[in-house]
């Protein structure tokens, strides 16, 4: 069995840190917590898990706290986990077992990230994450937002997945405040900080200069394609709300160009028809979501509903307006396959189940 340090950095998480290392102290070996300027309770929790707790200056650089928790390991894999992460129980079995059955040649496992949960609880928003790190390996983090390692050596994914439940807001203008800084020092920024600064302006809601950055940053084509997918998505969304419609569906249309459609921008391209009423074109569109296949070992952001639920309830919508009732009915109980306890779901079947009590 291989060993694991868990290297975490953490400040002012009182509130969060309990519950992350409960939810995972008993799979790993060693606990290393870095601490960039807490002033409240944190570093006195964090010594009932471990004595292996450092003092890192914070400069508005993760990459570098990061590789300093990294360097104060002494285990054969580095885990990172923020304070809002949890490992679910059914999670936890299935980390035993990785941590039982890993080849120790192993240089990096992507494990699961689910970060936004629907009204059931299940993930509706979910990606893959470099997560245990050969110690040895010689792998660093790059980026002083939204950092990452650069997948090298032995890859390999499993199906387990740490859990992002956030409990505040915590600071919303950190990561802006960081790329700001980033510009300020460099006059320009890398592709995919590109590709993160305008999602962090695009949430200050500063469309305008979000949609000119994902310009600069497809026009490039420096990007990674997963992301430049992804961009075209924000993209569109940015001219959605500054009520520019005709190039929001441009947006979209330039991610085909990129590789076979997503089933999120058939999701997207199916909503903008049935905004218009053109309840055949949206239903084409939606009928393809369901014929993509999910890619979660591409590396970008999926959106699990996408992939079943969502097309078959909006399937029912324009099969309804269509006049064929029966389809419709068909699709909303697909939809309820997927997620049975969906209201959208539970509001249609009982819809459809008045009609045929009115006709009977």
């Amino acid at each position: 069995m291989v060993t694991v340090s868990l290297c975490m950095i953490v400040k002012n998480e009182e509130k969060n840190l309990p519950r992350c290392l409960n939810s995972v102290q008993e799979l790993v070996d060693e606990i290393i917590i870095v601490d960039t300027g807490s002033t409240d309770r944190t570093k006195e929790i964090a010594r009932s898990y471990t004595e292996k707790i450092y003092d890192f200056p914070w400069r508005e650089d993760f990459a570098a706290a990061r590789n300093f928790s990294f360097s104060m390991a002494s285990m054969q894999y580095c885990m990172w986990l923020d304070a809002d992460d949890v490992v679910e129980p059914k999670d936890r079995e299935k980390l035993h077992r990785l941590k039982e059955t890993l080849s120790p040649d192993t240089d990096i496992v992507m494990l699961r990230y689910h970060t936004a949960f629907d009204e059931t609880g299940s993930p509706c928003f979910t990606y893959y994450r470099e997560r245990l790190i050969r110690r040895e390996a010689g792998l660093f983090w790059q980026g002083a937002i939204h950092e990452a390692i650069p997948p090298a050596g032995t890859v390999i994914y499993s199906d387990a997945a740490v859990s992002h439940r956030k409990t505040g807001p915590g600071d919303p203008d950190r990561n802006l405040r960081i790329f700001q800084r980033l510009l300020r020092e460099k006059g320009e920024l890398a592709p995919r900080e590109q590709f993160y600064y305008a999602r962090e302006l695009a949430a200050h809601s500063r469309d305008d200069e979000a949609a000119a950055v994902l310009e600069e940053f497809l026009d490039s084509g420096k990007g990674w394609v997963e992301n430049e997918i992804e961009a075209c998505r924000d993209l569109a969304g940015c001219f959605q709300r500054l009520k520019q419609p005709e190039k929001a569906f441009s947006a979209l249309l330039r991610s085909l160009r990129l590789g076979p459609p997503r089933a999120e921008v058939c999701c997207d391209l199916g909503a903008f028809f049935l905004e218009r009423s053109d309840f055949s074109t949206a239903a084409y569109w939606y009928r393809q979501a369901l014929s993509c296949p999910r890619p979660d070992t591409n590396g970008g952001f999926v959106i699990p509903d996408c992939y079943g639920y969502l097309p078959c309830l909006q399937l029912c919508v324009c099969m309804y307006h269509l006049g064929d009732i029966t389809e419709a009915e068909k699709y909303n109980q697909k939809a309820g396959e997927w997620k049975p306890e969906s209201s959208a779901y539970l509001y249609n079947k009982a819809f459809f189940e008045s009609l045929h009590t009115a006709n009977s």
